[in-house]
């Protein structure tokens, strides 16, 4: 089956592109979704202009697509975008926002074509124990209390994990950041022909939350 995946670099469309492959899909694109609107509620923003970086570490054709993030015309933005790929169905990284999952599942239904969301409903302590099993993920965004500024640029891994959970279980935070409080990003996965590194970074602060801006960054073999 030819599938393309939502792609924006983050753990969750890394796991949906990791998913895809393990199940034997031909993933012809990834296709990322630029919206003007910083507040979208669809997609993802803090560096998504590294998805080309992420693109050519896969070795996948990238297509993006833009839209100004307004609310319901970016999910017919999205589905414009997705008429002009020849596929069979479309992988996403969904976890528990109904209102994400059904417009993209409406979107596949009127473009005749299937939709998956391997993490759907699953634990979100195990999504996000998983994820930082499988991929090299660092937080480049943070926007929920309890999560301070020391967070920014640091990966999640068997060091930290823990005390990032306590963290999420003691101020109410969504344990796979669904909710948006924190976003992320896969510097390497096992779908990576190569890795990615930072060369150049910068952060931006606010009262509580910031950003993890990645303003430079190559690829290296592994």
């Amino acid at each position: 089956m030819d599938v393309a995946v939502l792609y924006s670099g983050g753990k969750d469309s890394n796991y949906a592109l990791y998913w895809a492959i393990k199940e034997g899909f031909n993933v012809k694109y990834l296709v990322n979704v630029e919206s003007e609107n910083k507040e979208s509620y669809m997609f993802h923003i803090p560096n998504v202009h590294l998805t080309e970086l992420s693109a050519k570490a896969a070795e996948i054709p990238l297509v993006k697509i833009y839209t100004k993030g307004e609310k319901e015309k970016e999910v017919e933005d999205l589905k414009e975008g997705l008429k002009e790929l020849d596929v069979d169905g479309i992988v996403t990284g969904a976890i528990a926002s109904r209102y994400q999952k059904e417009r993209i599942d409406r979107v596949c239904k009127e473009l005749n074509i299937k939709s998956f969301s391997p993490l759907w409903q699953k634990n979100p302590e195990w999504i996000l124990r998983t994820v930082s099993e499988l991929f090299d993920v660092i937080i480049v965004g943070v926007y929920a209390y309890g999560l301070g500024k020391e967070w920014l640029g640091k990966r999640i891994d068997k060091n930290n994990i823990d005390k990032l959970l306590k963290i999420c279980e003691k101020y109410g935070i969504h344990k796979a950041f669904e909710g948006g409080e924190a976003e992320t990003f896969v510097l390497d996965s096992p779908v990576f022909k190569k890795r990615i590194v930072i060369e150049e970074s910068e952060i931006e602060w606010h009262d509580y939350w910031g950003i993890y801006h990645i303003k430079k960054a190559k690829l290296v073999e592994k």
